[in-house]
């Protein structure tokens, strides 16, 4: 029997008060287990696409199902139980004055009974590893552990589907391989991953999957080594290709694969060059 995506977007355009048109004819499914990277320029309709996937905004035309139903047909709290949505900025997401009240709204919302709140909102923080009193003040937290609250809140719902919108923005890299270690995990665990992004290098190490918009509609859609590998592509789309890749490219004449977009695949391919008895070669180049 085949799976039921977790949502799927069929031919959904989305135009925004005033005429414009930010998500153009899109059509797309989301099955469970999947990490997903979405890229695109700023204005491309990547935060709009992700509204529509988790029913913040209806579609102008077309139509969007989570679970085979019309998100029309969907309350935004019905939509919640399955699709989860972080925004770019936690200080948008952010409003209770203790970190358990923030965690504990969410799951509160929905209905979920008060003796089965305190372990959610205990397990949410276990899962996003942040270790803080509970009746700290969220606001006082650094930028990197806001963005761990917002997700733990989000996590307190138990959605099938997580939407993070730039969850890397101010924070150093550490903490963006932190953020995206804990997605990993929660994918792992059998939950769905969209993140979005601008961080070529993290959509690489992390997605299996990318989907690219460009002008509101979507300019592409497949595996991330397929994807990332297409220099021509991305010029296209206005993504700079990954270093990497450049590099492999430029070392094929070795035996690299010149459509590598891992580090760590790069890495091997290059120990094999050297057990292979190529060191004195690429050295006299």
């Amino acid at each position: 029997m085949k799976e039921q995506p977790l949502v799927e977007v069929i031919n959904a355009s989305y135009v925004y008060p005033g005429g414009i048109k930010a998500v153009d004819n899109i059509s797309l499914s989301v099955k469970p287990g999947e990490f997903i990277a979405l890229l695109g320029q700023n204005g491309s309709g990547k935060t709009t696409l992700a509204k529509l996937m988790n029913g913040l905004f209806k579609p102008t035309q077309g139509t969007v199902l989570i679970k085979g139903k019309d998100t029309r047909k969907m309350t935004v709290a019905e939509c919640a139980r399955i699709v989860g949505y972080v925004f770019q900025n936690p200080e948008h997401q952010i409003f209770a004055s203790t970190i358990y009240e923030e965690i504990a709204f969410g799951p509160r919302n929905l209905g979920i009974p008060e003796e089965d709140i305190k372990q959610r909102v205990e397990e949410a923080l276990r899962l996003v590893d942040l270790k803080k009193p509970m009746d700290a003040f969220p606001h006082l937290l650094s930028v990197g552990e806001k963005h761990r609250i917002a997700i733990a809140s989000i996590l307190a719902m138990e959605p099938e589907l997580l939407i993070l919108d730039e969850p890397t923005t101010g924070i150093d890299f550490g903490r963006s391989l932190q953020i995206m270690r804990l997605l990993q995990r929660l994918r792992d665990r059998g939950k769905a991953v969209i993140v979005i992004t601008h961080d070529l290098y993290l959509a690489a190490e992390f997605a299996e999957r990318i989907i690219i918009l460009k002008d509101g509609r979507k300019f592409a859609d497949g595996s991330t080594k397929e994807i990332l590998s297409n220099k021509s592509l991305l010029v296209d789309a206005g993504l700079s290709p990954l270093q990497v890749t450049l590099l492999s490219e430029s070392m094929k004449s070795y035996g690299i694969s010149e459509n590598t977009v891992r580090t760590m695949e790069f890495v091997e391919e290059f120990l094999k060059i050297l057990k292979r008895g190529n060191l004195s070669r690429m050295k006299k180049a």
